[in-house]
Order: C-alpha cells, then sequence, then structure tokens
C-alpha cells in the first residue's frame, strides 16, 4: 500500500490512524490529523490508512 503522510510517500501493511500518530508522532497529545484535507476527529483514529491516502500530522506547539 503507498500513502503520503505530510507529504512524504509511505509503503506499507494496514495501519489505523492511531498506529499512524503513535508512530509518528509519538504522543497523541496536541495532535491533529488531517487526510485527503478533511480533518479527522479523535473518535474516528480507528479509520484505516487507505492506498493513495494523502494524511497530514500537526502538532501543536507553544510559543510566541
Amino acid at each position: 500500500m503507498i500513502y503520503t503522510v505530510n507529504g512524504s510517500t509511505r509503503t506499507g501493511g494496514p495501519l489505523t490512524v492511531a498506529e499512524l500518530v503513535d508512530a509518528e508522532a509519538g504522543s497523541r497529545e496536541g495532535v491533529a490529523v488531517a487526510i485527503n484535507a478533511q480533518v479527522v476527529p479523535a473518535s474516528r483514529w480507528h479509520r484505516p490508512i487507505a492506498e493513495g491516502d494523502a494524511v497530514d500530522i500537526l502538532t501543536a506547539v507553544q510559543g510566541g
């Protein structure tokens, strides 16, 4: 399966949004996810990543 994460092409077996966030961000706190330009609420992170999905993982940072 081929998909992208923050613009980088990835390949791999089936995984859920939650599994991808855990692998990429290390923590779910302060993280937002969009798939194919649609925000995915944390309550729906059980959704599997599909072939061709464009995933954006955003992490909130503090500062000013």
